[in-house]
C-alpha cells in the first residue's frame, strides 16, 4: 500500500509525536489552565501542517499527567483505592485529546480549512514475558520520603532511592507489539479526519490463553509506539515534535554539533558509541531509526516551532535511508 497518498508532494500521510512540553507550560506547570494553553500553541502548528494539504495522525506523551493521577493515588489512598497505571494511561488519552480535538478544530476553523477531528482511545500491546516486568526501570511519578515509598511498596509497587532526591516508583516499560486499535484510526484517516491516537504510547495491554487483552502496571515509550503507528497508518513521514531543533552528537561535549540531514547508518554508528541519552533522546532516535527502515520516507526530530518544515524534510534532524 502507498504510504504518501493524500496532500501536496512531499508531504502526504504525516505522524506527529508531540513530547511532553507541548502539554505543559514552559516551567513545566501542569495546572489545567497551563495544559490547555500549551496544547493550543501546539496545535497551532499542527493546523498549518493540516492547512498545507497533508493528512495527519497525531500521538502525545502523557508523563505530567500521569504524574498526577499517581500524586492523588497516593495522597488519596486512605480514602479510594489507587487506580493501576492502564487506568492511569486511558484517562488522560481521553482528557488531553479533548484538549487537542478542541484547539486543533478552532485553530482550522481559523485558517479556512476545517477538518474533522477524532480521538481513539487506543491500546497497545506488549509480550507478559517481556524482561521489562522482572527489571523495572521506567521511573514514574514524584519524589517521596521513604516512609511514604514503603507505604507503597507494602501494596506490591516497587519503588528505587535516587539518593537525596527521595525515593520514586520505576514500572516496567516493554516494548510495544502492536497498536491494537490502528484499525479504526486508519479509517477514520481514510475518510479525512485528523486523527488522535496511542497517547502516552497506548495502554498497556497482554493477551491471555484464550486471546482476551488484559490492561498491566506498565507505561510504553511513546516514541516507539508512535513509529509503530506510523508504520501501521502507512505515513510517509515521523515528525517527533521535542524541545530542541535538532540532535546532538556529542551533546555535552565539547565536541557538540547538530546533526541536520543523515543517514540510517550514520545514526545508528552515533548512537552505538553512545551519543544519545536513555532517558531523553535515546528512544527518539531509535523509534525515527526504525520507522526509516521498516519503509517510512522520512523521519525528522526537531522543535514544534519547525514541524511543517520538518515534514517537507528542511529543517530540523532529517534521517533518511
Amino acid at each position: 500500500m502507498s504510504r504518501d497518498d493524500g496532500g501536496p508532494p512531499g508531504a502526504g500521510r504525516v505522524l506527529i509525536a508531540l513530547g511532553g512540553n507541548a502539554m505543559t507550560a514552559a516551567d513545566g506547570s501542569a495546572t489545567p489552565e497551563a495544559q490547555a494553553a500549551a496544547v493550543g500553541r501546539a496545535m497551532e502548528r499542527v493546523a498549518d501542517l493540516v492547512a498545507a494539504g497533508a493528512r495527519v495522525a497525531l500521538t502525545h506523551g502523557n508523563g505530567p499527567q500521569v504524574g498526577n493521577l499517581l500524586i492523588k493515588n497516593q495522597l488519596a489512598a486512605h480514602v479510594v483505592p489507587p487506580v493501576p497505571l492502564d487506568w492511569c494511561g486511558a484517562q488522560t488519552q481521553g482528557t488531553i485529546g479533548v484538549l487537542i480535538m478542541n484547539a486543533l478544530e478552532r485553530a482550522l476553523a481559523a485558517r479556512g480549512a476545517a477538518r474533522p477531528v477524532s480521538v481513539v482511545v487506543t491500546r497497545t500491546l506488549v509480550d507478559a514475558a517481556d524482561p521489562a516486568f522482572t527489571h523495572m526501570d521506567k521511573p514514574v511519578g514524584r519524589y517521596f520520603p521513604k516512609s511514604e515509598a514503603e507505604r507503597f511498596m507494602a501494596l506490591g509497587q516497587v519503588w528505587r532511592s535516587f539518593g537525596a532526591r527521595g525515593w520514586r516508583r520505576v514500572v516496567a516499560s516493554p516494548e510495544p507489539l502492536e497498536i491494537l486499535d490502528a484499525a479504526a484510526a486508519a479509517t477514520l484517516m481514510d475518510a479525512g479526519h485528523v486523527v488522535v491516537a496511542a497517547g502516552g504510547g497506548g495502554v498497556p495491554v497482554t493477551r491471555d490463553a484464550g486471546g482476551v487483552p488484559h490492561g498491566v502496571e506498565a507505561v510504553v515509550d511513546k516514541d516507539l509506539a508512535a513509529q509503530l503507528l506510523a508504520r501501521t497508518l502507512r505515513a510517509s513521514t515521523l515528525v517527533i515534535a521535542t524541545d530542541v531543533e535538532h540532535v546532538m552528537a556529542g551533546y555535552g561535549t565539547p565536541r557538540e554539533r547538530p546533526l541536520g540531514r543523515t543517514t540510517t547508518a550514520e545514526l545508528r554508528t552515533l548512537a552505538a558509541a553512545g551519543h544519545f541519552a536513555g532517558g531523553s533522546m535515546g528512544p527518539k532516535v531509535e523509534a525515527a531509526l526504525r520507522f526509516v527502515a521498516g519503509g517510512g520516507r522520512r523521519a525528522a526530530i526537531t522543535s514544534l516551532d519547525r514541524i511543517t518544515d520538518a515534514a517537507h524534510g528542511k529543517a530540523g534532524t532529517i534521517i533518511e535511508e
